[in-house]
């Protein structure tokens, strides 16, 4: 019995290996194995560390007869529990109303102008009928995602700055001069133009990818009942986008409450006039713990940011399968 029993057993792995999903999608599995490894160490891995987030947390130096010799890990296991206290950093905060504000404000308004503009630029290119022009403006378009904000802040500076360019020109033109960094206004529309202008060409790419994948029989058979291009996208490629359109945005809602932080810290260049209006809950986070605050705080920040990310893509998803089951993430 026992011989049979491992004949059978070896015939079910020659089956599954032989004949089954996973020897017929190996290639695709080998592809996805650097983003499995990836997203184990930095996404997984760290999770341990979550307990900082309720630990009044002290670095200390292990004893050398301690078996734990990392000075973090012992430090982790070793501080005192506080509980929910380092949540409060957040909400007692007398900046609290401003950072919520600025971060959850920006992201809505970065969000609809991502649609509007990645789609905008989505559908242009894929008008274009010569293939080398596409690719050359999308290429034009795209090149921005790969400039470090610090430059872009360098480059906005050399524009903005009491000496800059633009003054320059108001000199030449013989107006008053313009303190952008002193007019906080002014940065409710400068940060949504330089993040439009940054991620654009970037976040085109899934609308762009999907728009080539529609039946272009469709837009053929529209032309010929007399649609132009206007009425071919309100019937035709709207509706077809939308799907991907409300996936992107499920995605996108669970990180409201993470600003961009480069853009945020970087832009404003570290002027306080300007502060009310660029103020987020990172660089806020970041500001604290260069004064030495302990290492709890942004802990307790970023599992905050996490929880209500999760539940927002929950309940955002919840709603949109009651509403249209079909286009709902899962």
């Amino acid at each position: 019995m026992t011989t049979l029993s491992n004949e059978t057993s070896r015939v079910v792995r020659k089956r599954i290996w032989g004949a089954g999903e996973v020897k017929r999608h190996l290639a695709y599995l080998t592809m996805l194995l650097p983003g499995f490894i990836f997203l184990v160490v930095f996404a997984y891995t760290p999770l341990p560390a979550i307990i900082m987030a309720f630990k009044n947390y002290k670095l200390m130096m292990p004893p050398r007869d301690q078996w734990i010799q990392n000075p973090f890990v012992y430090s982790l296991l070793n501080s005192d529990w506080s509980g929910l206290k380092n949540f409060q950093f957040i909400f007692r905060s007398p900046d609290a109303a401003i950072f919520l504000r600025n971060t959850i404000g920006y992201n809505l308004l970065f969000m609809a102008l991502g649609i509007v503009f990645a789609i905008s630029v989505a559908v242009g290119i894929n008008e274009l009928r010569q293939r080398f022009m596409a690719k050359l403006y999308h290429t034009i378009l795209f090149l921005p995602y790969f400039l470090s904000w610090i430059i872009i802040t360098y480059v906005l500076y050399a524009f903005i700055a009491e000496r800059g360019i633009v003054n320059k020109v108001m000199d030449a033109l013989g107006l008053a001069h313009v303190s952008v960094y002193t007019m906080p206004r002014a940065w409710v529309f400068i940060l949504p133009l330089a993040n439009v202008w940054r991620y654009a060409g970037n976040n085109s790419i899934i609308y762009l990818a999907t728009i080539t994948g529609f039946d272009q029989e469709l837009y053929e058979a529209a032309a010929i009942d007399g649609a132009g291009k206007w009425k071919q996208f309100r019937h035709i490629t709207w509706p077809l986008l939308v799907p991907t359109i409300i996936l992107l945005q499920i995605l996108a809602v669970g990180r409201i409450l993470n600003g961009d932080f480069d853009m945020f810290y970087s832009l404003p260049n570290g002027a306080g006039a300007v502060r009310n209006t660029t103020l987020t809950i990172d660089v806020y986070v970041y500001t604290a713990l260069r004064t030495g605050q302990p290492l709890g705080l942004p802990s307790a920040a970023a599992f905050f940011q996490s929880c209500i990310g999760f539940l927002l893509v929950l309940t955002t998803n919840t709603v949109v399968r009651k509403v249209e089951p079909d286009m709902a993430m899962f």
